[in-house]
């Protein structure tokens, strides 16, 4: 059979498997070729290739093969961690969230994260790297991997599949070890060549390799104030018993979705009065507010702004997305193209000199940009401040010092928010923050904009790569951060983002990812819309707010 790859054919037997046929065209390629493209399907190395035809190699420079190796060093330090600690009662590795760029864990039973056993960990897992152990995979009857799990003691896993309505699951084998994983493995250990493990607080971070640079690992670099708000998530979401999602589903399914709802409103309400409490009691004059896409920033200044005026303070709400340049002034980023997301498209020193004559006292007319025409306008919009009046100002680069560099330090109140995922899949199945935001993105593109989910797939990688450079460096310099993400909102987000992933062809480019969004909402049971209140941050995103958030 001939098999062919960028111009480039090679003939092999039959019954030649993806990996042999990878060894042929790997010296071609720069990094590792970890899965393969074929005939519109994505495969793991074991299969055997069924006849002629284009294949694609994908290495861990792309999301899908980066997710893969990830994975892979996840179930690799699981082991590790399982073999060294397979005499401690009630042991357990929970891989909970990203942090500083790598994934912060914990563990649970009668053991402590010591830097000496994260050294031999992480010792363990070079020799299993040196081993090339192969990932092998099975599919067992799905009440027999309920039995499995309850059995070794991965609860999350059993009440999982308690929800599964496939009669089998695919499991996943290291040597002896025996785990359930969503998503491709690499062929076998030797793949995984570069990791790091580092104690942190209450567990650990592990570090691997960057989709930019796969393969150097960069240092561990500890955020603080990050890492504060997402464990503090991540310990009421388990406090009330519902840290995963076949956790999530029970508390659907025996009819406690209402008071799931109320609570986490509750929480989030009580989150935005306590800033509110420290902004009056700071005396600040400005809110700078900033976060990524799809985190809510809307609905959020809207409610924060009720809670000032609730303690006798008047807001006056500004997008800086008002005091954009004209479009045709926009920068070019390094491939020609317009970079609507740098902080040059902001008119800064026009945006200075009104808030400092706000400051003053002094009457500013305020600008509306018109995305229609590109252009700034003006519409009579007069502000003027008093004593006990309060900016609340809204936009990306708000933390960023050269956002507001007239502007009086003491004066300003810093926020950073985002949408940051506190229930996962289960103990050692992530659902990434950023699947979060995308699904939300998924929904309001299409219910504001008549956008097409396959439109949004295919630019967020370049709003991520935005996020990286003007929003992200920035975010521990904010006094308070805020995690947006409602508990509830996946089973909600489902009922909208389903038809909208489905209606993606196969040989769409945002076929693959469209998959994996369906295939981890498919565990989650739904949750009614009709049960989230109108003033609720998932409001912006399906709709139905009483505030004004477009």
């Amino acid at each position: 059979m001939i098999i062919t790859n960028n111009g480039q054919s090679f003939e092999f037997p039959e019954g030649t498997t993806y990996y042999e046929i990878a060894q042929k065209f790997q010296p071609h390629y720069e990094y590792d070729i970890l899965l393969v493209v074929f005939g519109g399907v994505l495969y793991e190395l074991y299969h055997t290739c069924p006849g002629d035809g284009e294949i694609t190699f994908i290495t861990a420079t792309t999301k899908i093969g980066q997710m893969t190796y990830e994975r892979s060093a996840i179930f690799m330090m699981l082991k590790a961690f399982y073999s060294i600690c397979s005499d401690i009662d009630g042991f357990e590795v929970v891989v909970d969230y990203t942090l500083g760029g790598g994934y912060y864990c914990y563990l649970k039973g009668d053991v402590e994260p010591t830097p000496e056993l994260i050294q031999k960990v992480k010792e363990q897992m070079e020799v299993y790297r040196d081993m090339r152990i192969p990932f092998m995979k099975k599919s067992i009857p799905t009440r027999d991997a309920i039995d499995f799990f309850h059995k070794v003691g991965m609860h999350s896993k059993e009440q999982l599949f308690q929800f599964r309505m496939t009669s089998t699951v695919n499991v996943y084998s290291l040597g002896d070890f025996v785990n359930y994983f969503y998503g491709y493995m690499v062929i076998n250990t030797g793949y995984i060549k570069h990791f790091d493990l580092f104690p942190y607080e209450e567990g650990f971070v592990l570090m691997l390799p960057t989709r930019k640079d796969p393969y150097h690992v960069a240092p561990f670099v500890p955020l603080n104030k990050l890492f504060e708000v997402q464990n503090t998530s991540s310990k009421w979401a388990s406090s009330i018993g519902c840290s995963c999602i076949g956790s999530l589903n029970e508390m659907i399914m025996n009819g406690y979705s209402d008071d799931l709802i109320l609570m986490q409103e509750a929480l989030f309400e009580k989150t935005i009065g306590n800033i509110a409490m420290d902004v009056a009691e700071k005396k600040k004059k400005i809110v700078m507010i900033a976060g990524p896409s799809s985190s809510g920033k809307t609905t959020f200044s809207r409610r924060l702004s009720i809670q000032l005026k609730a303690l006798g303070l008047t807001p006056h709400p500004i997008s800086v997305d008002n005091y954009f340049r004209d479009r045709e002034l926009a920068p070019v980023d390094e491939n020609g193209n317009k970079d609507f997301e740098s902080i040059k498209c902001v008119d800064t020193e026009q945006f200075n000199a009104d808030m400092l004559k706000l400051l003053t006292g002094e009457t500013v007319q305020l600008p509306r940009y018109n995305f229609f025409t590109g252009t700034r306008e003006y519409k009579g919009d007069f502000c003027k401040i008093n004593t006990n009046d309060v900016l609340v100002i809204e936009g990306i680069h708000c933390l960023n010092d050269e956002m507001s560099y007239a502007l009086p330090d003491e004066a300003k109140y810093r926020i950073y928010i985002s949408s940051l995922t506190q229930i996962n899949v289960d103990s050692h199945n992530r659902i990434p923050t950023t699947d979060g935001r995308l699904l939300r993105r998924i929904v309001r593109d299409n219910r504001t904009r008549g956008y097409r989910a396959k439109g949004t797939i295919a630019m967020w990688d370049n709003v991520r790569k935005g996020e990286n450079k003007n929003i992200f460096p920035y975010q521990e310099r904010a006094d308070v951060m805020v995690n947006s993400s409602m508990i509830y909102e996946l089973p909600v987000l489902k009922i909208f983002a389903s038809p909208l992933l489905y209606q993606i062809r196969k040989d769409d480019p945002e076929y693959q990812e469209a998959k994996r969004l369906l295939k981890f909402l498919d565990y989650i049971l739904p949750i009614s819309p009709e049960l989230i209140p109108q003033n609720s941050i998932v409001r912006e995103f399906i709709g139905g707010s009483c505030l004004d958030v477009g």
